[in-house]
């Protein structure tokens, strides 16, 4: 049973449908800050509903259930309510947005999230210090946000807005999808930069090799819309070598 302290975000008993077809069936998860929490589970179990549910996508419908952080049931605020109370999320397939260059848009988002005080003594310097430690110059700044980036690009983007933004719980949607060994590193070293015991990590994957990378502190799987099994990093080589199977029987 999930408990309720409000330094947890505690998902409890959470029933969502996207178009009257039911995905997640009870799920209870619950995402400590200074861990990182690993989601598996196989193709339409409901690892991506969770993610959009938690950041507040109105195409899915929440039919039963809560999701409680800092002493709110967040499925009750807006998006932008939630990202300031530092949830983030990092897509499986992040999207263009035409007309806005990367500068615009961090500058932007970073005074929502943080006020203008702090953007006026910290926004620059931490932007070039994040700029640095991707190997990326200023030019980058100029290009539209995702727009004719590649699959690395992209990741690197979201990587400079995480390590930007430095949010209290991050969700790390598939974020190892089609991605090398050395993007995987990349991903990987900045989490385990970025973590500290203020924040933690909801890390959605299929695979076992973003997560030898990262040695989770927690591992769950979902099935058919509920948690079938959880465990230790011990859980994710199990995973790999018996697939889901033996635990959907």
């Amino acid at each position: 049973m999930v408990t309720t302290h409000n330094n947890q975000l505690v998902i409890q008993n959470l029933h969502v449908s996207v178009a009257g077809k039911a995905i997640l069936r009870g799920a209870d998860l619950e995402v400590v800050p200074g861990k990182v929490v690993a989601l598996m589970g196989p193709n339409g179990s409901g690892k991506s509903t969770l993610a959009q549910v938690l950041m507040g996508n109105p195409m899915y419908e929440v039919t039963q259930g809560s999701v409680l952080w800092q002493g709110k049931n967040i499925l009750e605020l807006a998006v932008h309510e939630r990202a300031q109370l530092g949830l983030f999320l990092s897509f499986q397939y992040p999207h263009e947005l035409p007309g806005v260059n990367m500068y615009e848009f961090l500058s932007t988002s970073y005074k929502a999230l943080r006020g203008l005080d702090d953007f006026e003594q910290h926004f620059e310097q931490r932007l070039a210090s994040a700029l640095e430690h991707f190997n990326l110059n200023k030019t980058f700044l100029e290009r539209n946000v995702n727009e004719g980036f590649s699959g690395g690009e992209k990741k690197k983007s979201e990587m400079l807005q995480l390590e930007l933004f430095q949010p209290k719980i991050a969700i790390m949607d598939e974020t190892d999808s089609g991605l090398d060994i050395d993007a995987l590193k990349l991903i990987a070293s900045n989490i385990s930069a970025v973590q500290s015991p203020d924040n933690g990590f909801l890390v959605i994957t299929h695979y076992q090799r973003l997560l030898t990378l990262l040695e989770p502190d927690e591992v769950h799987v979902l099935i058919a819309g509920k948690i079938v099994k959880s465990g230790d990093k011990e859980l994710v080589t199990e995973l790999e070598q018996k697939g889901y199977e033996w635990l959907s029987a």
